[in-house]
């Protein structure tokens, strides 16, 4: 489970911000939309969180800021030495160009709070943490700090910390994570922390083109061909049946010198594979055709695309992140959609949906708790904000779409009385 993101001068994010999915002390659908944790001090976190914002506020960046924390976790320790990390400062301001970006994520696994971060430049890892919570007292696994003035990392081992930190600590280098270079040199106590990266956190950026290979491949399986059929007619959706088809085709494979980043011989590899595609059946009557993927609309693609990772998410009890999860689909399908997460009896492992979107109509006290919601707004300066809607004292009952529509949360676009001028074309 997630419990909290932070991250700081990371693209549009100048200053820290920070997604919090504790549960608020509301007791409106908490049975439903919130999931116990197992921790205490945080009884209840958020089955869903919901993101609101103009276009180009900085909604995206805040995913995106996750999709790269997860990124360098699970491939820092293999990147070359002179390769750097595609990080992104705040641009528009002189003092955090050369600053480095902060990444943290508190995590609750089996009922233990660990809370790990790290600060990095695309060159460098500056600093990096892991605080563990397997009582109310911290322990400080490991603290990690670069020291400018003897160009070395100077490291910190709690006592709870076991196995080979000195070899570990020598074979990490500046560009990168401890964490995963010690996964690769067989820390089983940090297994589940790295796994929860690697394995329980699934980020679609473009939520229109999510791809369909997961949902494809497990067409093979009876039992999941029936529950994805089953989702897509959930959705009325006029989808008789889907089945696979087999291709012949070819992959090709670029051969890398790991060590030296140069290609070896031969450098390219071509060789024949089997192409899963998948194709629909409708029927109309007496009448029946089958259809391509490409033949179906964005809507059906994407629900299709979804549903692999979804029966599997929802199973395994991950975290799913998706940027503009209403394009293309009608807001009861977004509904729908969230009710999925919301529903004890069917998320019964407490996964989590957290997603971006312009689909006001969510903005419902019987689909989202004030708590879920979240609001980006762009200062002056260009700089992103991420505000909780529970910041503005929302009352209960209050009509939150029609409150989020006339400014009185921000997350709006402010737009002049006329949007186009009025242009003198001649005769």
């Amino acid at each position: 489970m997630l419990i909290e993101f932070r991250l700081k001068n990371f693209r549009s994010f100048r200053d820290e911000a920070a997604l919090s999915l504790v549960a608020s002390a509301d007791t409106l659908l908490l049975n439903e939309n919130t999931a116990p944790t197992g921790i205490a001090s945080i009884p209840r976190v958020a089955r869903s969180a919901a993101i609101y914002g103009p276009n180009a506020s900085g909604k995206t960046n805040l995913l995106r800021g996750l999709l790269e924390m997860q990124n360098m976790v699970v491939q820092s320790a293999v990147v070359l030495p002179s390769q750097q990390h595609p990080i992104q400062p705040f641009r528009l301001a002189k003092d955090t160009l050369a600053s480095p970006t902060l990444f943290e994520a508190t995590i609750a696994i089996d009922g233990i709070r660990y809370q790990y971060g790290f600060e990095a430049t695309p060159s460098r890892i500056w600093a990096e943490w892991l605080l563990v919570y397997q009582s109310a007292k911290p322990q400080v696994w490991f603290d990690r700090r670069y020291d400018s003035a003897t160009d070395h990392d100077e490291f910190k081992f709690g006592a709870g910390f076991k196995g080979n930190k000195r070899v570990w600590q020598e074979a990490t280098r500046p560009n990168a994570l401890f964490l995963s270079v010690a996964i690769q040199l067989n820390s089983e106590q940090l297994r589940p922390l790295y796994d929860w990266f690697a394995e329980d956190l699934v980020v679609f950026l473009d939520g229109a083109h999510i791809p369909d290979t997961y949902s494809t491949q497990k067409l093979e399986d009876p039992a999941w061909a029936k529950r994805i059929r089953s989702f897509l007619t959930s959705a009325d959706i006029a989808i008789s049946n889907i089945h696979v088809h087999k291709m012949d085709g070819f992959q090709t494979t670029f051969k890398i010198d790991g060590a030296t980043g140069a290609a070896s011989e031969p450098r390219v590899e071509r060789s024949e594979v089997q192409i899963l595609r998948p194709r629909f059946t409708h029927i109309a009557g007496d009448d029946a055709a089958i259809m391509d993927f490409e033949d179906e609309s964005q809507g059906t693609q994407k629900l299709f695309s979804l549903a692999g990772p979804l029966f599997d998410i929802i199973q395994r009890g991950k975290v799913l992140v998706v940027d503009e999860l209403d394009r293309s689909l009608h807001a009861l399908l977004v509904r729908h959609f969230i009710r999925v997460f919301n529903d004890p009896e069917v998320n019964t492992s407490g996964a989590q949906l957290i997603f971006s979107t312009h689909d006001t109509s969510q903005l419902d006290a019987e689909v989202l708790r004030r708590d879920q919601v979240w609001l980006v707004d762009k200062a002056s300066d260009q700089s992103s904000a991420l505000t909780p809607l529970l910041e503005f004292s929302p009352r209960k009952g209050e009509a939150l779409e029609r409150g989020y529509l006339r400014g009185r949360y921000g997350g709006v676009p402010i737009l002049p009385n006329r949007l186009i001028e009025k242009v003198d074309l001649g005769s």
